[in-house]
């Protein structure tokens, strides 16, 4: 079992609305087969509270825009690691130190990478693979 079509299409258009806000880092991950809970998640970083909260804002717009129903927002007062579930996908918004720390990449590692078209290439890791060498962008 892989991450439905629609789940697919849920993580794009949440990963367009972020970059569109500037967020770095962006990965898509099918979980669907490790998790009876969603089919995707989607990662993102921004570079501080006022940054995280314009990209779950945008994220937030956007997903309502395509149909997907928020169920929870948990960590936005902080806007640390902001997670919000719309069923089929996740997203996770995190500051830069906070998605190094808790490298979320390293710990979905066996999850195949869904890729992201080319345009949403936002930034990169600062490292090279700081990130896990996770972040997918087409060819």
């Amino acid at each position: 079992m892989s991450a439905t079509e629609h789940a697919t299409c849920l993580a794009i258009a949440a990963a367009r609305a972020a970059a569109d806000k500037k967020a770095e880092h962006l990965a898509a991950i099918d979980v669907s087969e490790r998790l009876g809970l969603t089919d995707v998640f989607l990662l993102a970083s921004g570079a501080n509270d006022r940054h995280v909260h314009a990209i779950v804002d945008a994220v937030d717009e956007a997903m309502h825009r395509a149909g997907a129903k928020r169920r929870t927002r948990e960590g936005f007062a902080d806007a640390h690691w902001v997670l919000v579930d719309y069923g089929d996908v996740v997203v996770h918004v995190l500051q830069n130190e906070d998605r190094e720390f808790y490298s979320l990449e390293r710990l979905w590692k066996d999850c195949p990478a869904i890729e992201l078209p080319a345009d949403l290439a936002h930034g990169g890791s600062r490292d090279g693979d700081s990130l896990g060498g996770r972040e997918t962008t087409a060819s």
